[in-house]
């Protein structure tokens, strides 16, 4: 009876949310092993490349005249979506950096000729990718919010993109931050470990708490909603071999992030975003070597950030995965040089 209502309580939670897709999640292994893994959901195809930054590359937040400006303190590797947009990726550092969907995220108002700075969503994660060591000291420099973040719609659709960030780094620290009611909200935690989607973080965490009173091995939420996803990874991330092999800890990991994807082809009419997995990232925080895999294609591929040149003035690489190109193992030298993708903006 005890877990018939634990299950009660959490679908009636979860019922009250729109479904949505992808999630992420943090390992901590013994010796600094720190591995963060996510999938990446969406209803149609996302077309994914693979780059790989300098330090040294000057960048505007594409937001019109009061953009901010940066230049790139640390190289990186991250996925882009379009070929418009990181949203994914290791620095040079060891932070990594994940935006996810939320459909509670509400943006404050952003005048171009005003006097507040901004930057397109588009470019969110790599501008802390690109400046930032640690969590603790993204955390720092953006709870005075620098700038605003500027979100407009998804190329070729009616729908406006609402975003959550996560990032995470080579301590295991970790923090999320969301956009609610046009407020910057921070968790700033080494606890939190895995993030989804709806609801907004602070209720995800409660609702995680109501499970963790149930035994694992006697029952877990089983659907493709983000409620369900956090609790199973909240759970399998904690049950997985605490090891500093990485072998094993990457396959560990990635066990725990395929557990948590949705099947390639589900989708459902009066829940339209639940969607099917379109790829997976596991990053190694520790040695620095980013995993990547597609479900439309057979293998898992990885870049080791640390045998590129990352020296301010070297050459920015792409590794092109359109046309289900298919790589395998270690991939640096799949990699071609290319100029640098322009961010999306208003």
């Amino acid at each position: 009876m005890k877990y018939f209502l634990y299950f009660m309580l959490a679908a009636f939670i979860c019922l009250q949310q729109e479904a949505t897709a992808c999630t992420r999640v943090v390992y901590k292994g013994p010796n600094g092993t720190i591995i963060t893994a996510r999938s990446m959901d969406w209803k149609d195809d996302i077309a994914a490349n693979i780059w790989v930054f300098p330090r040294g590359i000057a960048r505007s937040g594409e937001a019109g005249p009061q953009s901010v400006t940066w230049v790139s303190k640390y190289g990186s590797v991250i996925s882009s979506a379009w070929d418009i947009a990181t949203t994914d990726g290791l620095n040079e550092k060891g932070l990594v950096a994940n935006v996810l969907w939320l459909v509670e995220s509400s943006y404050p108002k952003f005048d171009p000729q005003g006097t507040t700075k901004g930057v397109a969503i588009s470019a969110w994660a790599q501008y802390v990718l690109d400046n930032f060591a640690t969590v603790s000291d993204a955390v720092a420099a953006l709870k005075d919010e620098p700038f605003v973040v500027v979100s407009d719609y998804v190329p070729g659709t009616t729908k406006f993109t609402t975003l959550h960030l996560s990032i995470s780094d080579a301590t295991g620290d970790n923090a999320i931050f969301e956009y609610i009611d046009g407020k910057l909200v921070i968790h700033h935690d080494p606890s939190y470990t895995v993030m989804t989607n709806s609801p907004v973080f602070d209720q995800q965490l409660a609702l995680n708490n109501y499970w963790q009173g149930v035994p694992g091995t006697a029952m877990l939420p089983g659907t493709n909603r983000a409620a369900d996803r956090f609790v199973r990874a909240s759970y399998y991330i904690n049950a997985i071999p605490q090891t500093e092999d990485t072998r094993i800890a990457v396959a560990s990991v990635f066990s725990v992030i395929r557990n948590c994807s949705v099947p390639f082809g589900i989708s459902s009419e009066t829940e339209p975003n639940i969607s099917s997995t379109r790829w997976r990232s596991v990053a190694d925080q520790k040695n620095k070597v980013y995993y990547f895999e597609t479900v439309l294609t057979p293998n898992t591929f990885w870049v080791d950030l640390t045998k590129f040149d990352l020296q301010e003035g070297a050459k920015t690489m792409m590794l092109d995965l359109k046309g289900h190109a298919t790589f395998s193992g270690l991939s640096n030298s799949s990699f071609k040089e290319a100029k640098p993708f322009q961010f999306m903006g208003i």
